[in-house]
């Protein structure tokens, strides 16, 4: 039956429809309506691995040797085609490997964030997987939540659905329980239903599933359920970078085509032509996406061990690229397990138990946003607390807002008596309060602030309407307040003394009070006066000049509200890559705004649903450890592509113009596509280097546009020790010329890794990881042994060169290496890293 049949049923014929109760379904029956319908998916195009392998021969390096296998064989080259066509066949399998590892990691990752909903079952309220929902289940929803499935409303509270998704509307939609006088058939018309895929903005509501999985207009809507991928920071470098590079080459290379032509002829037209191609190979770095790929596969497993669960691969580097780190301080910087310390009242007993009245215990159905002050509260109740909430009856409610900073609840006892009672922050209760006992003193309050102690007013008044608004809050008789303890976290000293070695700014937005977050921020090194705090309500005063300055300058930023906390994040991306770690519904816009959104594992289903990466465990060390792995891998991959453009330059250039002035050509292009691949086979394995301190505290200036000049000189020493290799050798013979300058130009190139790899003195850093030294001593041990070899001679056209020539190239080899390092030394010196390249916030 379609969602329209039901808008114009009424509760108890929904219920008859669908064979349920408002106790719910048994757990025997819901087994067998997951028989009979199925799971509660609607699941997307999945990425197969014969998609993966299809996926290879979309590459262009796979287009530009599949073009040269052909015009070797149309030369006559039956060896060299074959030898074309194995090299392909070795791409396509490296990357078909590497990339279904990805796929299987990210497989694995989305194993962590299992997606819960709250349902009622035999009239006990039960937590489980939304897989699992059959029609006839009741579903329990409140703010935050994504509704699982399409759902007819039982019975609501002030509910607000965003449909922005399924409707295009901007603004949340009510939502009634009442059945509707004709059929709705669009979804915007259909006011007692909660569609799939729509959120819950504010209220509360319980609805009888109607549709699972493919039956929804979920599943109905394909677009719905295709992911965007959001562009990864560092994915627009490197293209831009990409395709600087491109246009380089493919300038050059047709100058190049040219003026062999003009100079030579035609007459080796089609040999000319398959060297270019094996010249446009040689310098693309075609191992790019295997050393990106393996790179980020390992590093994201690696971080999924260490609790930070990345949703998508590229946000690795994303999270290595933040700057700034906007995060909450409770369950972050502090345990957020509250102890009451102190209860502030003429009357403590009647306090203590109207705030416990004001708590989810008055409730009769467990409610998830539960939170640590209700439960503080609950652990200093009487033992008979239960028996006197049964006395008490809720008859309506208004939630907490964080722009209200407090809720309220309408309650009724046994003789008919009713009373409105109010809990929240200290100075939002103390605006709607009128009467005070003689002895209050709101400086006390204060006090608990500076203290680092949290606090929480109560206030109530008589009522007799069965229902209230907001606008009666107010003439209220001011109870007292409790003040709570909060322990700072054992890692969040250390975790800021981390974030501060690696040049990461921490700004903590908190809805505390001014005074406890000034006290924290104190206590674990952010700040050193507990004064320089801003509250929301200032910042949002000031003009818009003011407000970046404030933005830049301060650290903390107390009662904050989730508009502030949007332009905070907007602000500082204006110059800086900023991350914010959020959970709560409000959090959502600042999360979409920010470069890299971070949730944790107990986040709101919104909140989850646009983050980037997921705390497993909400901590800040964690996070800024998993920035640290961020910038680990980002540096790393840099590395291959600095290693591999400066050395395909330096060869590119000198084969290139070398090849105008000889009657022969420098190096075969099969042996240019060998040494391609040969010298690669080290860097893939470059994910497991260490690196420098200062790439970890500063990788923008690491970027590849700004070390472009690095690379361009260390290519010019590639190149003119290719002109002095080839001043010497001249005079030999074609063969010998080629096979030693094979042996010289991938030899630079592993002697270039250990070069490259740090701004520092090669034997004054860090040792090469044992991986990276051993593949690329077996490569070096290869590529010198081969010449030697029958399969050498035969399929590569190599010679055996004299070992007086082997020895003038080593010794060329060694003077190429002191040069490049002498080179990197003078530019990292006259290019020193800025101390003040961050401008963030001062402790």
């Amino acid at each position: 039956m379609k969602f329209e049949e039901y808008t114009i049923k009424d509760i108890e014929e929904t219920l008859g429809c669908l064979k349920s109760s408002e106790e719910g379904l048994s757990e025997k029956e819901a087994q067998n309506r997951l028989k009979i319908y199925g799971f509660n998916e609607v699941k997307p195009h999945t990425i197969t691995f014969l998609d993966i392998f299809l996926r290879q021969f979309k590459s262009p390096f796979f287009y530009l040797l599949f073009i040269a296998s052909i015009i070797a064989f149309l030369m006559g080259e039956l060896v060299d085609a074959v030898v074309v066509l194995v090299f392909v066949a070795i791409n396509v399998s490296l990357g078909f490997l590497q990339e279904a590892r990805a796929e299987k990691a990210v497989l694995l990752l989305n194993k962590y964030l299992p997606s819960k909903i709250r349902v009622l079952r035999e009239g006990t309220e039960k937590l489980i997987d939304k897989k699992f929902l059959v029609p006839g289940d009741i579903v329990l929803l409140e703010a935050g939540d994504v509704v699982p499935a399409d759902l007819k409303i039982l019975k609501e509270q002030n509910i607000l659905i965003d449909e922005s998704a399924l409707t295009g509307e901007s603004s949340p939609v009510p939502k009634t329980s009442d059945s509707l006088s004709e059929k709705a058939k669009e979804p915007f018309k259909a006011k007692n239903i909660a569609f799939a895929g729509t959120s819950v903005d504010s209220g509360k509501a319980r609805g009888i599933v109607i549709g699972t999985g493919k039956e929804t207009s979920l599943g109905e809507i394909t677009k719905l359920v295709s992911e965007t991928k959001r562009e990864s920071a560092y994915e627009k470098n490197l293209l831009s970078f990409s395709k600087i590079i491109l246009e380089i080459v493919v300038v050059t290379i047709t100058f190049l085509f040219l003026t062999n032509v003009f100079i030579k002829g035609t007459t080796n037209f089609f040999e000319f032509l398959f060297f270019c191609i094996a010249l446009i190979v040689s310098i693309l770095p075609e191992a790019l996406p295997l050393v990106i790929t393996f790179n980020l596969s390992k590093g994201a497993l690696k971080m999924a061990k260490e609790k930070v669960v990345v949703k998508r691969l590229s946000a690795v580097e994303d999270l290595g690229d933040i700057e700034i780190l906007c995060t909450d301080k409770t369950g972050t910087l502090t345990e957020n397990k509250l102890k009451l310390d102190k209860i502030s009242s003429a009357n403590k007993e009647k306090c203590l138990l109207y705030g416990l009245f004001s708590s989810f215990y008055v409730k009769k159905e467990i409610d998830s946003s539960q939170n640590s002050f209700d439960m503080a509260l609950f652990e200093m109740a009487p033992r008979n607390i239960q028996e006197i909430i049964k006395k008490i009856r809720l008859i309506s409610e208004i939630p907490f807002d964080s722009l209200r900073l407090r809720n309220s609840v309408l309650l009724e006892d046994n003789e008919g008596k009713r009373v409105l009672i109010v809990k929240g922050a200290p100075e939002a209760i103390l605006k709607i309060s009128s009467r005070f006992d003689d002895g209050f003193r709101k400086e006390e309050i204060e006090k608990e602030g500076i203290e680092g102690k949290r606090t929480l007013a109560v206030a109530f008044k008589e009522f007799d309407k069965l229902n209230y608004s907001e606008e009666d809050e107010k003439d209220l008789t001011f109870l007292g307040y409790f003040s709570f303890s909060d322990p700072i976290k054992k890692t969040a000293k250390s975790a800021i003394s981390l974030a501060r070695k690696l040049g990461l700014t921490i700004k903590v937005l908190t809805g505390d009070s001014k005074e406890v977050a000034g006290a924290v921020a104190k206590e674990i090194g952010l700040i050193k006066d507990p004064g320089k705090v801003v509250l929301g309500e200032t910042l949002d005063s000031l003009p818009e000049k003011d407000f970046r300055e404030t933005c830049e300058e301060f650290s903390v930023f107390a009662r904050v509200s989730p508009k502030t906390k949007y332009n905070i994040v907007r602000i500082l991306q204006e110059k800086y890559e900023v991350g914010f770690l959020g959970e709560g519904i409000n959090d959502a816009p600042a999360l979409k705004l920010a470069n890299v959104a971070i949730a944790v594992q107990e986040a709101t289903d919104i909140s989850r649903g646009v983050s980037d990466v997921v705390l497993l465990k909400k901590d800040l060390r964690v996070i800024v450890e998993g920035i640290k792995n961020g910038r680990n891998i980002f540096s790393n991959i840099n590395k291959y592509i600095k290693c591999a453009l400066a050395s395909n330059f330096g060869n590119f250039y000198s084969i290139a113009v070398i090849s105008l002035f000889i009657n022969f050509l420098p190096m075969l292009p099969i042996q240019i596509l060998l040494g391609n691949l040969l010298s690669d086979f080290p860097l893939i394995v470059v994910a497991t280097d260490a690196i420098d301190v200062e790439e970890l505290r500063k990788p923008k200036l690491y970027q590849l546009n700004k070390v472009i000049f690095l690379i361009m000189a260390l290519a010019l020493v590639s190149t003119i020790f290719d002109f002095i290799f080839f001043g010497i050798f001249h005079n030999s013979q074609p063969a010998i010329i080629q096979t030693l300058w094979f042996i010289e130009s991938i030899l630079t190139e592993i002697l270039l890794i250990f070069s490259i790899r740090t701004r520092h003195l090669f034997f004054r850093t860090k040792r090469p990881s044992f991986t990276l030294m051993i593949l690329a001593i077996v490569d070096a041990i290869f590529i010198v042994s081969l010449p030697f070899t029958n399969f050498g001679h035969e399929f590569f056209h190599f010679v055996s060169p004299p070992i007086t020539s082997l020895l003038i190239v080593f010794s060329l080899l060694i003077g190429y290496f002191i040069i490049s390092e002498i080179v990197k030394l003078i530019y990292f010196r006259y290019r020193p890293i800025p101390l003040n390249h961050f401008k963030g916030a001062k402790p």
